[in-house]
C-alpha cells in the first residue's frame, strides 16, 4: 500500500469515528465535562471544613504539579492517538495495556450511579412549580410527629439531620421520607418510588439523545448545556451576595486557618479534589482530545480548561456561602449547623435557604436546572467514553450503520436497569457506596502515579514534549518534564500513603454503619483497578519471548505504528538518503 492510499484509509477511519467541527464543541465539551456538582457543592464545602483559604495552599499545590500536568497529557494524547484509552495506551506502552481499562473501570462506576443525581434534582425541579414548596410544610404524608416548618420563629430546629434534637426540619423529612423515603438499611431495599423512577427514565432518554449521533449531537448539545449553568451561576451569586447575613457566610467560607495545614487529611481532600473536578485518571477527557484534528493547539487549550476550573470553583463557594449565611441569620443558628457534604448539602441547605427567599419557587427553579445541567454534560463524557472504546476495540461491528446508536441504547438500558435499585428505599445506601469506593481517590491517585511514571520514565517525556510541540507549533514549558518525572508521582504517592493510612469506613450520616458484605464490595471496586492494570502487565510480561530484560524492553517498546512527528519523519529521510548513498 502506497503512502497515499495508507493516507486515504486513515482519514476514512477518522471520518468514520467522528470529529469535532469547530474548537467551540471541544471547548464547551470540555468545560462541560470539567465543571459539574464536584465544583458547585464540594469545592466549598471542603474549603470551609480544612481551614478555609489556608485550603487554597494545598488545592493549588496540587493544581500545579498534579492537575495540570496529567491534564495536559491525557488530552494530548487521546489528540495524537485518535484512539480510547483502552487502544492507545497499549500502543504507547504494551506494559501499561492494562491501564486503559483500569481508568475505564473507574469510570464505568460513576457513569452507572451518576443519572440518579439528575433524577433527584429533575424530582426538586419539578416541585419548585408548586404554589407552595413541599419541604416548607408538615402534614404531609411523608412527615413525623417530630416535624418542624421551615420559620422564622423556630431557629431550635435541626438543620443538620445528624443532630440530636428531637425536633427535625420538614425539608429533611422530605428529602429523607419524600424522595429517599429511605429504609433502615441497606438490607432493606424496600418499595420503589415510581416518581424517581420515572425522573431516572427522563434523565437517560436526555443523555441518550443528546450523545447518539456521537460529536455530532454531543457538538450542539453543549452550547447550552455546558453555558445555560453559568448564567443560572451568575444570577444566584447575584441574588446571594444581596441577601442578609451574605457577608457572614463568605467570611465562614474564606476565612484562612493555617493550622490546619499540619493536617494530613487536609492534603488528602486538596489531592483528591483536584483528580475530581478535573476528571483525571477517568479516560473520558483522553477521549474527548481524540476527536480533534491533529494541529489543534490544546496544549494552551487544555492551560485555559484547567483555569475556568479552578476558577469555578472559587466563584462557587461565594453562591454557595453567601446563601448558607444568610440562612444562619434568618434562623439564628451557627454555620456549622447548616453545612454538611454530598446530597445533603444540594438537597436540603440549599432548599431550606430558598424557603427563605422572596419569590422561592424562581429561585428553586434555577439552582436545580443548573444541578440539571451540570450533572448532564458530566454524564456525556462517561457515556462518550464507554462507546468509544466499544468501538475502538470492535470497529469492524461497531462502525456500520447504525451500531452505535443500538450499542448506546443497550448500555444506556443496562444501566438504567441497574440503578432502579437506587430508587428503592435502600437505594441511597448503594449509591453511597459506590460513590464513596468507585471513584475512591486511592484507585485516582494510584492511576495517576502510574500514569506520570509510563510518560516519565518508559515512554520518555522528550519524545512526549517532541509529540506536543508538533501538534500545537508550541514546546510545552520545562516544568511539566519535571512534573511528569518527578513532582506528580511524588505527590500521587504520598497523598495515596496518607489516603490508605487514615481510610475510614463508610457511614452514613455518620451513623449508619454498613454490614461488612458491603464494606467488601467497596473495597473490591478501590483495588480493581490497580489489580487490573498490575496483573495485566504482569501478564504481557509473562507471555512475551526472550530473556527477562528482552522481555521488559520488548512490552515497554510503543507500537512502530504511531503516527510520526516531523522531525522523525525528517530524520527518517536523513536516514533513508544515508542508506541510499552508501
Amino acid at each position: 500500500m502506497g503512502e497515499s492510499e495508507k493516507r486515504t484509509a486513515r482519514n476514512k477511519e477518522l471520518t468514520e469515528r467522528g470529529q469535532w467541527r469547530n474548537k467551540m464543541e471541544f471547548l464547551l465539551a470540555m468545560a462541560g465535562n470539567i465543571v459539574g456538582l464536584g465544583n458547585v457543592w464540594r469545592f466549598p464545602y471542603l474549603c470551609f471544613k480544612n481551614g478555609g483559604g489556608a485550603f487554597l495552599i494545598p488545592y493549588i499545590l496540587f493544581a500545579v504539579t498534579c492537575g495540570v500536568p496529567l491534564f495536559v497529557l491525557d488530552i494530548c494524547i487521546g489528540q495524537y492517538t485518535k484512539q480510547s484509552p483502552a487502544k492507545f495506551w497499549g500502543r504507547l506502552c504494551p506494559l501499561a495495556e492494562g491501564f486503559g481499562y483500569g481508568s475505564y473501570v473507574i469510570s464505568m462506576y460513576s457513569t452507572s450511579a451518576y443519572n440518579m443525581l439528575l433524577a433527584w434534582a429533575l424530582f426538586y425541579l419539578i416541585s419548585s412549580m408548586s404554589f407552595t414548596l413541599p419541604w416548607t410544610t408538615c402534614g404531609n404524608h411523608w412527615n413525623t410527629v417530630h416535624c418542624v416548618e421551615l420559620t422564622s420563629n423556630q431557629s431550635n430546629m435541626i438543620l443538620n439531620s445528624t443532630q440530636g434534637n428531637s425536633s427535625i426540619s420538614s425539608v429533611i423529612e422530605f428529602w429523607n421520607g419524600r424522595v429517599l423515603n429511605i429504609s433502615q438499611g441497606i438490607d432493606t431495599l424496600g418499595t420503589l418510588n415510581w416518581e424517581i423512577l420515572l425522573c431516572l427514565l427522563a434523565s437517560w432518554v436526555a443523555c441518550y439523545f443528546c450523545i447518539w449521533k456521537g460529536v455530532k449531537s454531543t457538538g450542539k448539545a453543549v452550547y447550552f448545556t455546558a453555558t445555560f449553568p453559568y448564567v443560572m451561576m451568575l444570577l444566584l451569586m447575584l441574588r446571594g451576595l444581596t441577601l442578609p447575613g451574605a457577608l457572614t457566610g463568605i467570611k465562614y467560607y474564606l476565612y484562612p486557618k493555617p493550622s490546619y495545614l499540619a493536617d494530613s487529611q487536609v492534603w488528602i481532600d486538596a489531592g483528591t479534589q483536584i483528580f475530581f473536578s478535573y476528571s483525571l485518571a477517568t479516560g473520558s477527557i483522553a477521549v474527548f482530545g481524540s476527536y480533534n484534528t491533529y494541529k489543534n493547539n490544546s496544549y494552551r487549550d487544555c492551560i485555559w480548561l484547567c483555569v475556568l476550573n479552578s476558577c469555578t470553583s472559587f466563584v462557587a463557594g461565594f453562591v454557595v456561602f453567601s446563601i448558607l449565611g444568610f440562612m444562619a441569620e434568618k434562623l439564628g443558628v451557627d454555620m456549622e449547623d447548616i453545612t454538611e457534604s454530598g446530597p445533603g448539602l444540594a438537597f436540603i441547605a440549599y432548599p431550606q435557604a430558598v424557603a427563605l427567599m422572596p419569590l422561592p419557587q424562581l429561585w428553586s427553579s434555577c439552582f436545580f436546572i443548573m444541578l440539571l445541567l451540570l450533572g448532564l454534560d458530566t454524564q456525556f463524557a462517561g457515556l462518550e467514553l464507554t462507546v468509544s472504546t466499544a468501538i475502538d476495540v470492535f470497529p469492524n461491528v461497531l462502525r456500520r450503520p447504525y451500531m452505535r446508536e443500538l450499542f448506546l441504547l443497550f448500555f444506556c438500558t443496562a444501566c438504567f436497569c441497574f440503578q432502579i435499585l437506587m430508587t428503592t428505599q435502600g437505594g441511597i445506601y448503594i449509591f453511597q457506596l459506590i460513590d464513596y469506593y468507585g471513584s475512591s481517590g486511592a484507585s485516582l491517585l494510584f492511576m495517576g502515579l502510574i500514569e506520570s511514571l509510563i510518560i516519565g520514565w518508559i515512554f520518555g517525556t522528550d519524545r512526549m514534549f517532541d509529540i506536543i510541540e508538533d501538534m500545537c507549533d508550541i514546546r510545552p514549558n520545562a516544568f511539566f518534564k519535571y512534573c511528569w518525572n518527578y513532582f506528580t508521582p511524588l505527590m500521587c504517592l504520598g497523598t495515596l500513603f496518607f489516603c490508605i493510612v487514615k481510610y475510614k469506613p463508610l457511614m452514613y450520616n455518620n451513623v449508619y454503619i454498613y454490614p461488612n458484605w458491603a464494606y467488601g464490595i467497596g473495597l473490591f471496586m478501590v483495588t480493581i483497578s490497580p489489580v487490573l492494570v498490575i496483573t495485566w502487565g504482569l501478564v504481557k510480561l509473562y507471555t512475551s519471548s526472550g530473556s527477562l530484560k528482552e522481555r521488559f524492553k520488548s512490552v515497554c517498546t510503543p507500537d512502530d505504528k504511531l503516527p510520526m512527528t516531523e522531525n522523525q519523519k525528517v530524520q527518517l529521510q536523513i536516514s533513508e538518503t544515508i542508506v541510499a548513498g552508501i
